[in-house]
């Protein structure tokens, strides 16, 4: 019998759910001790990697031959350019100079994964894999937007709240696609091998950070 895209997902989503304290970067941010520069370098890195991304998202859409999965991809696609706009005025509003900073390994190899997959990946294993860790993610963004209201009085918190915000119809959109595929005969395998270096590299994004000393 068949698989159930359901079953699937949610089977991936817990394997990939971080453990607690996973991110260092969270409770440095929640007391305070981080200081407002790795709040503008987190921002500075994320700008990177949206337009790196965008471009994958996009090759992803293009090689995708199932409607949902293509569907899914453009979704992602667009998102990376609303969160385009939302992340330069985080940058300003912490006032970082991004002209005296150079962005580090540890925070673009995530990027750099994902542009791999848009190229090597099937575009349901890369699908299921990265949907996988939008949880956490979001999490995080929640977290952290939490922190930078309470803790630093921050007003701009745009960009982490709209990834901290669901979105059911792109959940619905990628239940579609990983069910299409599993109707064909497709296992997960590969794709949660991509999950588990995905989650990986977020967290190297986040440590990197918390490791960096302004």
């Amino acid at each position: 019998m068949t698989s159930s895209a359901r079953d699937v997902l949610q089977q991936t989503q817990t394997e990939l759910t971080p453990q607690p304290g996973a991110n260092r970067l969270l409770p440095l941010l929640a007391d305070g001790s981080a200081s407002v520069s790795i709040i503008g370098a987190l921002a500075a890195e994320e700008r990177r990697i949206i337009g790196s991304d965008w471009r994958a998202f996009l090759t992803l859409a293009a090689r995708a031959q199932e409607p949902a999965a293509r569907n899914f991809f453009g979704t992602l696609a667009g998102g990376e350019g609303i969160s385009l706009d939302l992340v330069q005025p985080l940058i300003d509003a912490t006032g970082f100079d991004e002209g005296e900073y150079t962005p580090q390994a540890g925070c673009q190899a995530y990027a750099a994964y994902v542009a791999s997959l848009a190229l090597n990946a099937e575009p349901v294993d890369a699908l299921l894999a990265l949907f996988a860790n939008f949880a956490a993610f979001g999490e995080y963004c929640a977290e952290i937007s939490r922190s930078l209201k309470s803790v630093y009085q921050f007003e701009e918190t745009r960009f982490f709240d709209f990834f901290a915000t669901p979105v059911p119809e792109l959940e619905q959109v990628a239940l579609n696609a990983i069910q299409a595929a599993l109707d064909t005969g497709w296992e997960p395998t590969e794709a949660r091998r991509h999950g588990h270096l995905l989650l990986d590299y977020e967290l190297m994004f986040w440590n990197t950070l918390a490791d960096t000393k302004f």
